[in-house]
């Protein structure tokens, strides 16, 4: 710890706020003072002493330990020391220490929400977020039931856990940790052989509301394909594309570190690309309503072309749900196509 402290400049000549070390050179009642060397005699009581009571108690003179100076010189002329603030200070250098090492430690894991996993490192609770799980760790539910997530991470209370530190912050009390990023470096160099653009074959081995993961390669790597890269029509379960076991192809469309992205749709042949053959602009068509939201309606003119008749056609929300129905199919007019960018402006005709 000594070394810690010297390496990082936190033994210097006395200042309020600094770490120092002392020999312990005598106890009273409530207090226990300390020989800090050139700077003077420190002493820790009343507030301070009572909260550090227990980790006091066993100390004898001639022992050493760190303490931080919160007063230069108090009534009796001491300097006044707290344990607790050097103790905490400390844990937080210890744990920057780990991080900017990299080193992986073993956590057991106390509780569980819909976030994440909980923990603590030297007596500092942490969290372990979802995101941050090792893919066979993931909790793969169906529609992000929020219940059923809860209930697979809690599988986890009790068990250890090997981790990294993600990310810190000791005036916030904010301690992240990480599973997946001590298998971050192996997935790096096993991505170097691939390249956007490769098409891989893989299995499906988890679904979500916003995509689905799947494990391609003989090293087992996996990737997610989001909801939007599932199929050119609009998806509102991926369930309804691809089941779990499925063996399946898709294109690397991103490879960011050491995550995937993977896409479906692009093997398939974009129907935007003929769509001039089928629609032009004043074409008057039949389409099915799919979804109102504030920009607009989305109209369905075949499972694969949406168009979008905007809000200004309507001036107001309201006014545009009592006009449309969600399922009911009307006449609209095209007034402009756009293949490449894959839209399509509708209106209403009355």
């Amino acid at each position: 710890m000594k070394e810690l402290l010297e390496k990082n400049n936190l033994i210097k000549p006395a200042q309020v706020g600094k770490i120092v070390e002392g020999k312990v050179i005598g106890k009273a009642r409530s207090a226990i003072f300390l020989d800090l060397g050139p700077i003077g005699t420190g002493i820790i009581y009343g507030k301070e002493f009572q909260e550090a009571k227990e980790a006091l108690k066993g100390l004898k003179i001639g022992e050493t330990l760190f303490s931080k100076i919160v007063d230069l010189e108090n009534d009796q002329g001491y300097i006044e020391l707290s344990l607790s603030q050097a103790s905490d200070e400390l844990t937080w250098e210890k744990l920057r220490q780990v991080k900017e090492k990299g080193e992986t430690i073993t956590v057991k894991i106390s509780g569980a929400n819909k976030g994440g996993l909980l923990s603590e490192v030297f007596d500092v609770p942490a969290f372990l977020p979802v995101s941050q799980l090792l893919p066979e760790n993931y909790p793969r539910v169906e529609k992000g039931d929020t219940s059923k997530i809860i209930k697979e991470l809690q599988k986890f209370i009790g068990k250890d856990m090997e981790v990294k530190v993600f990310d810190l912050d000791s005036r916030e009390g904010k301690l992240i940790l990480s599973e997946k990023a001590k298998e971050d470096e192996k997935i790096k160099e096993i991505l170097k052989s691939y390249k956007v653009g490769d098409v891989v074959e893989g299995e499906i081995t988890g679904i979500t509301d916003f995509g689905v993961f799947m494990k391609f390669g003989k090293e087992g790597l996996e990737g997610l394909v989001h909801i939007s890269e599932l199929d050119w029509q609009l998806i509102e379960d991926p369930a309804d594309i691809v089941k779990v076991g499925e063996k399946i192809k898709a294109k690397i469309i991103s490879i960011s570190e050491s995550k995937v992205s993977l896409s479906l749709k692009a093997l398939k042949k974009d129907p935007w690309l003929d769509i001039e053959t089928k629609y032009k602009k004043g074409d008057v068509v039949d389409g099915k309503v799919t979804k109102l939201n504030p920009y607009g309606a989305f109209v369905q003119l075949t499972p694969k072309i949406q168009g979008l008749c905007h809000i200004s056609e309507f001036g107001t929300k309201s006014k545009m749900e009592t006009m449309l129905k969600v399922g009911e199919k009307y006449k609209f007019q095209i007034l402009e196509i756009q293949p490449k960018e894959h839209r399509m402006s509708l209106k209403l005709v009355e």
